[in-house]
């Protein structure tokens, strides 16, 4: 089974339209896995029927009993994070402020803090255009824990592509180098990195990169809306030249791209010009390297 993650050291580089070009490409023969659950837009373009849908449970939150609180304030004082004010002469816990780590509630001479387990989104598994599967989430609002939130969708997509039969997984990472980026990355087989050739594409593709390599996983490039700035993407050429990056492809800068996604397409089903050939061709790359 191959593992397929495409990743981008910044957004807006064109990562999650190309990866779902790729899907479509793939069609049957693939999982999909949209692992960018920070910011999770995939479903725009594989149009899911969200099937299944599981609650995500993941850290815990302090959580006060007013009944048994005796307002000594032992817990306000210990929590380095501020998280404990006094409101309407009440000691209460800020959701959006507390860590989870307990220590307020180790303090409490009156056992009255509990560190409740918390729902911090969902994970899906859905029916998606393609005729395949995807695996899905969305983190809830100022939520944490996006890496394990990760790791479960990865988990859910490795297991339905053994009960399947399926030997690829295609996997939309998140961009840049946090925790959801380490959690996609574990046990990818190859690494596609969508770059642009701007200063901030360069400078997040060569960080990007340096984790990749800590990983061991080998890695190509492709380098979209290659031509807005040819100086740039010459620099792009050697620096993966110098790291032995597989250059996959370059693909030109082109409205059809927006146009599509605002008809619900990938370019691949709205353009039957040279930027499908090109994703065609890189697909293929992909596949055998």
């Amino acid at each position: 089974m191959k593992e397929i993650v495409i990743i981008s050291g910044k957004g807006g580089t064109g990562k999650t339209s190309i990866t779902a070009s790729f899907a479509c490409l793939g069609g049957k023969d693939v999982i999909v896995a949209d692992c960018d659950v920070d910011a999770a837009d995939m479903h725009l373009l594989m149009q899911p029927d969200w099937k299944k849908s599981e609650d995500f449970y993941s850290g815990v939150l302090a959580e006060i009993d007013q009944e048994k609180c005796i307002k000594c304030g032992k817990c306000a004082d210990v929590c380095r994070w501020d998280a404990i004010p006094v409101i309407d002469n009440e000691y209460i816990v800020q959701p959006l402020d507390c860590e989870g780590c307990g220590y307020c509630a180790l303090v409490c001479p009156a056992d009255a803090i509990s560190m409740d387990e918390q729902n911090v989104g969902k994970w899906f598994l859905s029916n998606v255009k393609t005729g395949t599967k995807m695996v899905h989430a969305k983190l809830g609002i100022g939520a944490e824990n996006s890496g394990k939130l990760v790791a479960k969708v990865k988990s859910e997509a490795k297991a339905l592509a053994e009960k399947n039969n399926k030997q690829i997984i295609l996997v939309d990472g998140s961009p840049g180098i946090g925790c959801p980026v380490v959690s996609s990355l574990s046990g990818a087989s190859y690494v596609v990195l969508v770059t642009e050739p701007s200063v901030a594409g360069i400078h997040d593709l060569k960080r990007v990169y340096e984790l990749v390599k800590k990983f061991g996983i080998k890695a190509g490039c492709i380098i979209n809306k290659a031509d807005i700035n040819l100086e740039k993407t010459k620099d792009i050429h050697a620096f993966l030249k110098t790291e032995n990056i597989d250059l996959i492809s370059e693909i030109p800068y082109d409205e059809n791209f927006t146009k599509a996604m605002t008809q619900g397409k990938t370019i691949v089903e709205f353009d039957n010009g040279k930027i499908k050939q090109i994703l065609e061709d890189s697909w293929k790359k992909i596949k055998y390297l």
